[in-house]
């Protein structure tokens, strides 16, 4: 099992209700595929380093995880189609 970060920013023109939604979903889909969720970190709204979709702010969220190597890829495909998420990344720490 490798450790994964996934940061996710979530659009602001949403309310609270479906932000956690989004997460949760994220968090539905990171189960699904073989990986256990260890920590959600979120870090609020926060200004954009640039401008997105004529955005200038987004809601942080560091989700960290242990999975197997497929996991990831089912995750970012999943992730890539939510119209409510403006960016991604997720990366393996290292042991």
């Amino acid at each position: 099992m490798n450790k994964y970060e996934l940061a996710v920013v979530v659009t602001t023109k949403i309310d609270d209700e479906a932000r956690a939604a989004v997460i949760e979903r994220v968090k539905d889909v990171i189960t699904r595929f073989g990986g256990t969720v260890t920590n959600v970190d979120d870090w609020g709204k926060r200004r954009l380093a640039y401008e997105i979709q004529k955005m200038k702010e987004g809601f942080y969220y560091f989700i960290t995880f242990e999975s197997n190597s497929d996991c990831p890829n089912e995750v970012e495909q999943r992730i890539r189609i939510m119209e409510n998420v403006i960016r991604y990344l997720c990366i393996r720490q290292d042991a």
